[in-house]
């Protein structure tokens, strides 16, 4: 006798939201049989997601209202994914679909195995899946809008990965405790990449062993691991390191010695602001405007994503210079980081600055002379855009450390208090 299958499907839809101009993301299953009722059902499941921007395809006509007003079905992509303007709402619908599949994937599986065979069918082909194809495929899907500097550092663990594995492939079977240690030990000696030579150093090593747990974490929400077994692996412990800054008088030499306009334009404004040499690079200035009296920054960390309102001062403002129309860069021609500091250097060394100076240092300045001014330590870490104070707490110890400097300012001949 032959087995009856409900070909069911699941597709991604939308509901208009009637309050708002946004949509609802949900996924509709249909045929569902459910036991005792011979009547199929559609079966929906609200993804807590809502997108803004769908596109439409006028040529689909959806519904006719009976006044005649029509609606569209949403435009989608070669592979059924809903199509929408804004990058954020994109990943919304590409979250909707990596659902759908696994929904999809739910329902074929049930008319072909029992719940308890397709459930461990399912799990012996994902501990076959290539652990280094899904690294890769995490990286370039979760981490494709992500910063330059996150980028490089996953694209450098995955060729890490190739490097301790001898090859392409590496099984998610493999993957245990002792696979992990001995991946922990390959990567505090690990080589550098490009044209260096030598092994990383420790707080690199330990970032890289960040991103390999990152992708055994997610591996383990998406089922490829039976275990949160990256929740078992301590990481590699940073070192601290040093963050050289200027003070106040070593910006004032700075500002009187003679160097490029624009480098020196920016310099000082990342020293009076916090902010970033790759956010500075691409200020626009639309993104400057005045509030209040007074002036700020409004725009998307490169690093972060996270979007700020940061005040800055009238001096700072002066360092842009001449206003100019809303999509111009306010320090056009501004280095890249990789040749940037070549000129810093010349620069400080002519102002008899004998510091290792990098533009990245100028950001750290802020910090610090905002500590040392008396400014909360939660207002700078708010005004560096940090995603954790404790990122900000590096700076609180360098002034510390200058405190207790201090008590040893003052010396007093005590011969003859006894």
């Amino acid at each position: 006798m032959k087995k009856a299958f409900a070909n069911t499907r699941v597709a991604v839809k939308l509901r208009k939201s009637e309050h708002h101009e946004e949509w609802y993301l949900y996924l509709e299953a249909y045929p569902v049989f459910e036991p005792g009722n011979d009547k199929p059902q559609r079966v929906r499941e609200y993804l807590n997601r809502i997108i803004k921007t769908p596109l439409w395809d006028k040529t689909r006509n959806a519904r006719t209202t009976s006044d005649g007003k029509k609606s569209y079905k949403p435009k989608r992509d070669l592979n059924g994914v809903i199509l929408c303007k804004s990058q954020l709402d994109q990943e919304m619908c590409l979250y909707a679909d990596a659902v759908r599949r696994i929904r999809q994937k739910e329902y074929d599986n049930a008319a072909l195995y029992s719940e308890t065979d397709a459930e461990q069918a399912e799990q012996l082909e994902r501990s076959h899946a290539n652990f280094i194809e899904y690294f890769d495929h995490v990286q370039k899907t979760r981490h494709r809008n992500s910063s330059e500097s996150i980028i490089v550092n996953w694209r450098r663990v995955y060729e890490l990965l190739k490097i301790f594995a001898k090859g392409d492939t590496l099984l998610f079977s493999q993957i245990d405790m002792r696979l992990i240690e001995s991946f922990r030990t390959f990567m505090i000696n690990a080589p550098q990449g490009g044209n260096k030579s030598g092994t990383v150093s420790q707080n690199t090593a330990s970032t890289y062993f960040s991103i390999f747990k990152a992708a055994l974490k997610q591996a383990f929400i998406d089922g490829y691991l039976t275990v949160d077994i990256a929740a078992k692996v301590k990481g590699i412990q940073e070192q601290e390191s040093r963050r050289e800054f200027l003070t106040i008088e070593e910006l004032n030499k700075l500002a009187q010695t003679p160097c490029d306009p624009l480098l020196k334009r920016a310099a000082l404004f990342s020293a009076l602001t916090g902010i970033r040499h790759c956010d500075i690079q691409k200020l626009k200035w639309s993104e400057l405007e005045e509030f209040n009296g007074n002036y700020r920054v409004n725009f998307t960390q490169q690093k972060t994503k996270g979007v700020e309102y940061t005040p800055i001062s009238e001096q700072a403002y002066q360092l842009c210079g001449e206003q100019k129309e809303g999509e111009v860069l306010v320090f056009a021609g501004l280095p890249d980081p990789s040749w940037i500091n070549r000129p810093v250097k010349k620069w400080v060394e002519a102002a008899g600055i004998t510091k290792h100076i990098t533009f990245h240092c100028f950001r750290h300045s802020y910090a610090t002379l905002q500590l040392a001014g008396g400014t909360d330590i939660y207002t700078v870490s708010k005004m560096l855009g940090h995603t954790n104070v404790r990122t900000t707490q590096i700076y609180a110890k360098v002034i510390d450390a200058k405190k207790e400097k201090a008590t040893e300012t003052i010396k007093l001949d005590l011969s003859d208090t006894e």
